[in-house]
Formats: structure tokens, sequence, C-alpha cells
């Protein structure tokens, strides 16, 4: 593999990874946009019901992997932004 090939192969690479991430934390906002949802709706916090209420271990992870994912999708919203452009 010469020089050039492997460094599109490594570019490609992270070009896959960073889109699984954005997938992976879109599914994730639309999880807690769909639990917000449903506490704002019924007053039922899925997430919490699933996973032992609000101050389980699971339920925290939860909840900071959905505030995470929408960090990234604030990156994710940029991109399509500037796409537009």
């Amino acid at each position: 593999m010469n020089k050039k090939n492997f460094f599109d192969y490594h570019i490609n690479k992270k070009e896959d990874f960073m889109k699984t991430v954005q997938i992976i934390a879109l599914v994730l906002v639309i999880i807690g946009a769909l639990n917000w949802g449903l506490v704002g709706l019924f007053n039922f916090d899925l997430v919490a019901t699933l996973f032992g209420g609000t101050t389980a271990i699971i339920s925290k992870i939860v909840y900071i992997l959905v505030g995470i994912s929408g960090i990234i999708c604030i990156k994710t919203l940029t991109e399509l932004i500037d796409d537009m452009k």
C-alpha cells in the first residue's frame, strides 16, 4: 500500500467512525426527546421506569449519554448548516 492509499484508508475509517457516532447520538437524542415528551404529557419517565428510578445508576448513565449526544448533535447541526451554504 503506498502512502496515499494508507492515508486515504485512515481518513475513511475516521469518517466512518464519526458517522457511526453521529447516528448513535441522534438515536439517543430521539430517545431523550420521546422520554421528555412522555414526562410533559403524562408525567411518566420511561427511562426511570425501565431502569429503577431517576437515581438508579443505569438511569443516570442513560441521562448522561443523552446529554452528551445532544452536544454531539450540535456539531452535526453545524455541519448540515455548512453543507447548505
